[in-house]
């Protein structure tokens, strides 16, 4: 069960301020009164109010009035304005002065129960996404990848052990899965950190050219070479090179690159002079060497000097818990580059994000970001705003990924979570969609270990 909603009436008529407590109490909110806008305001310090029902017309300090008082005190509450003579221009100003709703006097039930649900909602995303916020900063500040879920955490420790030595490493992962973020996190917690880190995609360079850009050339090497180059190993010196999709690179090139690894040296293109370099590699594929090896389309040689460490990038779907984080920082950035006020994502948008496959990984999803906000007309992102890929798929419908080899208790236990979080922590529901009972899930739950929200009823 979540937590308590708590919602002030203010309003000088005793009638509505009973009526509206009555209603309110029905549904299990929590109500607080007051008889005039001081009164509200003093019960806004104490605290504890989620949401603020306030009649335009009060004494000593009007509606309006209050709604600014509670912007600067306590701009995490929610405000409705209520209003018995309601114009087109009071709501527009009311709106302008960040009242969430307005609402005319006699309004229906239900009428006052959607601006209810309305508001309390986006209280709900506007403190969530504050949290994210909080955590991106950190996260951001401290220079990390952004994730906190086991698989990334993992990839992270890994990074942490390795980065301080000299070892090559291999990045192994998907497409778009952030190979280049975890190289980049490698140099950064080396002691190279301060020498360059050079990048070089061996993939989008022909054979003829890639050679030249790696080891440079001296005048007159070939047609056009007009002066000396220096390649990327040069410039690389005492730092780290960047291998990217490595596993495109051409027998010759493997030879050339084996020898650096080997030897610490190389030759210019047209060059006899033999030149010294400290490089640190760490190369990265979406491919898998091992078995490029047994085809004989890589180097073994090379192969196992690259694959000293090897660090395995998982893809984003099987870090869903994730995206909502990675989500948020992606809105950040398309926002500020498109100059729009985002307040965040709708819980529907982020259970639709979290549902997808993502065959294309982070990049995939950093596009999608960038198109709904591009497209958004609201203040915040929901399911309208993501493309038809994304949004109309089921989100109960999602894979749950279960790593050959996880043990069984560790699978029972994430089918379980994954199901809680769908229901939103409603264990009984979770218990049929799972075909248990009701009190299995509570005992698996204190297997794992006791929490605030997982305690058995009587």
């Amino acid at each position: 069960m979540g937590e308590r909603v708590t919602i002030l009436v203010a309003d000088d008529e005793p009638g509505v301020r009973e009526g509206l407590e009555r209603t309110l109490r029905r549904e299990g909110y929590d109500v607080l009164l007051a008889e005039e806008g001081r009164a509200a305001l003093e019960q806004i310090r104490r605290g504890g109010v989620d949401l603020l029902l306030a009649d335009l017309r009060m004494p000593e300090l009007d509606g309006l009035q209050l709604l600014r008082a509670v912007k600067i005190l306590a701009p995490e509450v929610e405000v409705i304005l209520l209003s018995g003579q309601g114009t087109i221009e009071e709501a527009v100003n009311a709106m302008k002065e960040g009242a969430d709703d307005f609402l005319t006097k006699p309004f229906d039930r239900p009428d006052l129960l959607r601006a209810v649900w309305r508001a309390l909602e986006h209280r709900r995303l506007v403190l969530e996404n504050r949290t994210l916020q909080r955590r991106l900063d950190e996260l951001v500040g401290a220079g990390r990848i952004l994730g906190a879920s086991p698989p990334i955490r993992r990839v992270l420790e890994l990074v942490e052990q390795v980065a301080p030595s000299s070892a090559t490493v291999l990045i192994e992962g998907e497409s778009g899965t952030g190979k280049e973020l975890v190289a980049r996190a490698i140099h950064e917690g080396s002691p190279r950190r301060g020498k360059p880190f050079v990048k070089v995609n061996c993939a989008a360079l022909p054979e003829t050219l890639l050679e030249s850009e790696l080891f440079g050339y001296e005048r007159g090497a070939f047609t056009g070479a007009s002066a000396r180059k220096e390649g990327r190993f040069d410039l690389a010196d005492e730092g780290t090179l960047f291998l990217d999709e490595v596993a495109d690179l051409a027998p010759v090139t493997q030879a050339k690159l084996l020898n650096v690894l080997q030897a610490g040296e190389f030759e210019r293109l047209g060059g006899t002079r033999t030149l010294k370099v400290d490089v640190r590699i760490v190369a990265a594929t979406n491919q898998e060497l091992a078995a490029l090896v047994r085809e004989k389309r890589f180097r073994e040689d090379l192969y196992y000097r690259l694959n000293v460490v090897t660090v395995t990038v998982p893809p984003l779907r099987e870090r869903a818990e994730d995206i909502p984080l990675l989500a948020q920082h992606f809105l950040r950035v398309f926002a500020s580059r498109n100059g729009k006020t985002l307040e965040g994502f709708s819980e529907a948008a982020l259970e639709q994000l979290r549902a997808c496959p993502w065959p294309g990984n982070v990049r995939e999803l950093e596009h999608v970001v960038e198109r709904a906000v591009v497209l958004c007309r609201g203040r915040a992102i929901d399911l309208a705003d993501l493309p038809q890929t994304v949004s109309h798929l089921d989100p109960l419908a999602r894979v749950v990924p279960i790593p050959i080899g996880m043990p069984l208790a560790e699978v029972e236990q994430r089918l379980i979570e994954e199901t809680l979080r769908h229901t939103k922590s409603n264990k009984e529901l979770a218990a049929k969609l799972l075909g248990i009972a009701s009190r299995t899930i509570y005992r698996k739950l204190q297997e794992r270990g006791p929490s605030r929200e997982d305690k058995e009823p009587s």
